[in-house]
């Protein structure tokens, strides 16, 4: 094991995570997005904007693109999505999503560069090759899109969408990072999900995607769906690290609302794994990915040494936003369509979510911002605390302080003595002004955040979460 490989170290402790497992924020946000409140709107919005531009004309934008649409519904899905077979209502949402990248590039300006660019969804290549074509010349036109060595320019592809060649025409428009959506190989958890998706696809679109020159490869895999078991799913990771051998892995719990989301209505929870049995297969995915030399990044991710997630926790870049983990800290994220959410200095920002609605606004020449929230200060502290605690795994007590003129032992006094608690109990341990999460407890980085967390300490959760683990 490298020094890289220790420093990731997870010790899976079943006693502490049966004692914190708990419901909590995923923390892509801090604030959250259930704090958006529509007393935000349009003005707020381009007021930041117009600040951040003067404060530093040429900081990087992140750009954020949603595509809404699936051709059929897998039943465990919580994405905002419309599903529907009829590829018109696609040039529909089009049209008003190119009027939208006119508005926000005329806000935006031309001279700062767009170091990172994501399609998702939805099932972005719902979209035809001409109608992606269309965007992409539409976000050149309006942004400064630079080259292939300089961004990364990703996008979520679903095998069944793809076609031969489909991939190659993917690179051609200047796409070089692909997410691939996998979920199980397992043709009874695929058939109970109704997403039935064989490894020969899977291989094929992988090997497409070496073949274009695409030079990183995600694959996300769900744990904790109907059917599965813990040799089942060792049985599908065996495969794709052997058979598709992607750059970096997302392994996400799968949550089982049907109450917020109706598609799992269709799940049938008799047939989900037992608590037991999912912290089992949790267990042996850790083992197994990190036997096969991959590296925890934390949160159901996990990398090559090599991949870009694991060199910006080597240079302690890694940062993390509403697209989940990322190596642009520095961007402004500008959010695109509907349900979208920007990120732009002290704001965060979301589009109407429903399509009618968005339609409304951007087709009346105005941005589709219809909440957001400006962040105080202490939404400052906090979120910069819970960001270097979530991508770094430790907190450095003196920077903060440094950064933010403060006391920490005043500003977080509250916090002590849960923080002492998690100290004895194994989860974090104390370096001077290090405080630094232990392998422990790094599978419970969710629970940690939430120490810090002034909305749950205050009782101003608005939504139920999923459990940590």
């Amino acid at each position: 094991m490298n020094a890289q490989q220790a420093t990731q170290q997870v010790l899976f402790d079943r006693q502490l995570i049966e004692r914190y497992n708990q419901s909590g924020p995923r923390y892509t946000s801090y604030p959250t997005a259930p704090h958006l409140h529509e007393a935000f709107g349009v003005r707020e919005f381009r007021d930041e904007v117009l600040r951040t531009a003067a404060e530093e004309p040429q900081r990087p934008l992140s750009l954020y693109v949603h595509i809404p649409f699936c051709d059929t519904v897998c039943y465990y899905c919580a994405c905002n999505k419309i599903v529907t077979p009829d590829r018109s209502r696609a040039a529909r949402y089009l049209q008003s999503l190119l009027r939208e990248v006119a508005l926000q590039g005329e806000l935006f300006g031309r001279q700062r560069p767009v170091l990172q660019l994501h399609l998702g969804g939805g099932t972005p290549t719902y979209l035809e090759s001409d109608q992606l074509h269309q965007l992409m010349d539409a976000l050149h036109h309006h942004f400064r899109l630079v080259d292939d060595q300089e961004g990364e320019y990703g996008i979520e592809v679903d095998p069944r969408e793809m076609p031969v060649g489909s991939i190659s025409r993917l690179r051609q428009l200047g796409f070089n990072r692909l997410s691939i959506g996998v979920q199980d190989l397992d043709p009874a958890v695929q058939k109970a999900v109704n997403r039935v998706q064989p490894l020969a696809l899977n291989r094929r679109v992988v090997e497409e995607a070496r073949a274009a020159g695409f030079p990183s490869i995600n694959l996300d895999l769900i744990y904790g769906l109907p059917l599965q078991s813990e040799r089942s799913f060792l049985q599908t990771l065996q495969q794709v690290v052997e058979t598709l051998d992607p750059d970096r892995l997302a392994v996400f719990n799968y949550a089982h609302l049907p109450q917020y989301f109706m598609p799992q209505r269709r799940v049938d929870p008799q047939q989900l794994p037992a608590p037991e049995e999912k912290l089992r297969i949790l267990e042996s995915t850790i083992r197994f990915l990190t036997d096969a030399g991959y590296l925890y990044i934390g949160m159901d991710h996990f990398a090559k040494p090599n991949d870009e997630l694991a060199v910006a926790i080597r240079q302690g870049i890694l940062h993390r936003n509403f697209q989940g983990y990322t190596t642009h800290g520095d961007c402004d994220l500008i959010g695109m369509g509907s349900s979208s959410i920007s990120q732009i200095g002290r704001i965060y920002a979301q589009n109407e979510k429903e399509v009618e609605p968005y339609y409304q606004r951007v087709d009346q020449g105005e941005l589709a911002v219809f909440r957001g929230l400006l962040l105080n200060e202490d939404d400052l502290i906090r979120r910069e605390v819970i960001m270097r605690l979530i991508c770094d795994f430790q907190l450095d007590r003196a920077a903060i302080e440094r950064r933010f003129h403060l006391s920490f032992a005043d500003t977080f006094q509250s916090e002590m003595s849960d923080m002492q608690r998690m100290i004895e109990e194994g989860l974090l341990e104390e370096e001077g002004e290090i405080l630094r999460v232990k392998p422990a407890g790094r599978l419970l980085i969710r629970n940690i955040c939430m120490v810090f967390d002034w909305y749950l300490r205050n009782a101003q959760q608005k939504k139920s979460f999923s459990k940590t683990i």
